[in-house]
């Protein structure tokens, strides 16, 4: 009878390291390509009202943001405890909107200036007052898509 011989030690090879840095490189080319950067920093703490019903909005390049709420604390010394309006990354008033929304118009196509949305993130402790005086100057600069951000809580459920 024969015998079968084993050849070799019985050690398996190696794994081989030569594509770990192609595939690190693609994962980091993936990532750099994927993921979007904050346009803006938030000056204002702003805690999203609950709503029932929310709708997400269906293109984020066609909206501008306006972000109402009180200061954050390293700039609570210059503008106080009261709401605040923030368009882009300063302080405005109120006067500043009609500026703001044309510079956002200019910004887009021509074909896609109809629409333009209006995003207003307001903390849920802000006067409506603040809020009114926002949506009567969106209408005088002829801006009639306003969308309110919120997030979303337990459905409310009707008997």
């Amino acid at each position: 009878m024969s015998k079968f011989v084993k050849k070799g030690s019985g050690d398996t090879p190696g794994i081989s390291t030569a594509s770990l840095p192609d595939i690190i490189f693609m994962i980091l080319m993936f990532f750099m390509v994927s993921v979007s950067m904050r346009q803006t920093d938030r000056k204002v703490m702003v805690s999203l009202p609950g709503a029932s019903e929310v709708a997400k909005l269906e293109r984020k390049d066609l909206a501008s943001y306006i972000y109402i709420g009180t200061p954050t604390l390293q700039y609570q010394s210059l503008y106080g405890t009261e709401s605040q309006i923030q368009l882009n990354d300063a302080f405005r008033s109120i006067e500043d909107i009609r500026d703001f929304i044309a510079s956002e118009r200019e910004s887009i196509s021509e074909a896609d200036r109809p629409f333009m949305t209006v995003s207003i993130k307001a903390d849920e402790n802000t006067r409506m007052g603040i809020i009114t005086d926002v949506k009567q100057e969106l209408r005088r600069c002829s801006a009639l898509r306003i969308m309110y951000g919120a997030r979303k809580v337990g459905a409310i459920s009707s008997y």
